[in-house]
């Protein structure tokens, strides 16, 4: 017998162009209302950096049209969103409006705004996160996260969630489409706010799958740290026999140049000016594989110690190997990530997605637009996909979170 649609989660989206935001949420809220067969439990939505001076005007507007009892959302520098032809789209620059709504039976939705100033410490006891939260952790909630960048303390935030609700997963994105404190927009229940972190804990009958693409592939050989202080790495030794200095500790410069010296023409060149450092998520995995590292930026050397410095902190006996970056790498990585996602799906379908990717990909990175997100609908089609470009990205690696950059952040949500 064939359940009916309103025991089944259903999420729609639509997105509008229309420079005139009456317009524009109009005709996605038109669009969503026909979509959607049942009521809807939460909303999501994400506006372009062009109605900037009209951030004030989209909460009165949609709430006297909607009646979602729960709404989250941000400002970005482009949105993603399905056209009227349910194709996924990716507005870059312009103005653009993206409304997605879900029917969830059996979920709990809990919506939060959290300042910064309210947020426990690092030493607090998990229990005061989950007071802050309001959500016990027996409940295994997913969260979805947006930020502010400039007053948030979002690292701190993404630690302590993942300290009181391990193995649950949190995505999102920090806001964008303004370099002025206090220019970004969050939006929780029709308020709008402009600053700290707003968020939505979905737990019950949700399953939250993530794809973290963060755009590298590894070149080398990983190495194990031998010495290191604070974000600088000091000496490194090869894992395997037979590669480089194995058994003996090298110098991270002695590395790559050995490194460097190996690789094609073209990679050399590219790593002139896209090499990074990949750090390890799981110890004891035996074989790495691409998606198997945090990825972070490669800051700076050191010379004279033949150190180098790295966007994150390192200790003795952590696994790192170089990456490389550009458009082919990235479409490379999202691809074989989504392949194997596909190949190791869970039998029930998904019913809808969100997609939070850096700013720095899009068409700028790949010279034509709705590059992720065509690729996403070419392994995962028929999912209503919304979401937006941010100034960071939160998403797991291994069992953590992390804030990324140049990363394309995927939630596929389903039911158990």
């Amino acid at each position: 017998m064939v359940e009916p649609v309103n025991n089944q989660m259903q999420w729609v989206n639509a997105l509008s162009t229309r420079p005139s935001l009456e317009a524009a949420v109009e005709e996605v809220v038109e669009r969503v209302k026909a979509a959607l067969s049942a009521k809807a439990d939460l909303g999501l939505v994400f506006i372009s950096a062009a109605f900037a001076s009209e951030y004030t005007r989209l909460m009165p507007l949609l709430q006297e049209r909607l009646d979602v009892p729960v709404l989250i959302g941000c400002s970005g520098g482009g949105v993603v969103g399905m056209n009227s032809n349910q194709q996924a789209q990716e507005v870059e620059g312009e103005p653009g409006l993206s409304l997605h709504l879900a029917h969830l039976p059996g979920v709990n939705v809990k919506a939060f705004h959290i300042f910064a100033e309210s947020m426990p410490d690092l030493d607090s006891p998990p229990d005061a996160w989950v007071e802050l939260i309001g959500v016990s952790p027996q409940e295994q909630p997913q969260f979805i996260l947006l930020a502010d960048p400039f007053s948030s303390k979002v690292n701190d935030l993404i630690q302590g969630l993942d300290f009181a609700y391990p193995g649950c997963v949190k995505v999102g994105g920090l806001a964008s489409g303004s370099a002025r404190i206090g220019g970004t927009g969050l939006f929780c229940n029709y308020k709008l706010y402009r600053e700290g972190t707003i968020g939505v804990a979905l737990s019950g009958n949700i399953v939250m799958e993530t794809i973290v693409a963060q755009g590298c592939r590894p070149i080398g050989h990983p190495y194990r740290v031998t010495n290191g202080d604070r974000n600088i790495v000091l000496g490194m030794e090869a894992e395997s026999a037979g590669v480089g200095t194995t058994g003996k500790s090298a110098t991270p410069l002695e590395v790559l140049r050995d490194l460097i010296q190996s690789l094609s023409e073209e990679d050399r060149m590219l790593a002139q000016h896209s090499l990074f450092v990949g750090v390890a998520r799981d110890e004891f995995k035996q074989n790495l594989e691409q998606g198997d590292f945090l990825i972070r930026n490669l800051l700076g050397v050191e010379p004279s110690a033949g150190a180098i410095a790295i966007g994150d902190r390192v200790r003795a006996g952590q696994r790192i190997q170089f990456h490389l970056r550009d458009a082919n790498t990235s479409a490379e990585d999202l691809e074989l990530l989504l392949l194997r996602y596909q190949q190791q799906a869970a039998t029930t379908a998904a019913s809808g997605a969100l997609m939070f990717s850096c700013m720095g990909r899009g068409e700028g990175l790949y010279g034509s637009p709705n590059f992720d997100s065509h690729l996403f609908q070419r392994y995962l089609s028929n999912i209503p996909l919304a979401g937006f470009f941010c100034n960071g990205e939160i998403g797991p690696v291994g069992a953590s979170t992390f804030l990324h950059g140049y990363t394309s952040v995927f939630g596929i949500c389903r039911q158990r």
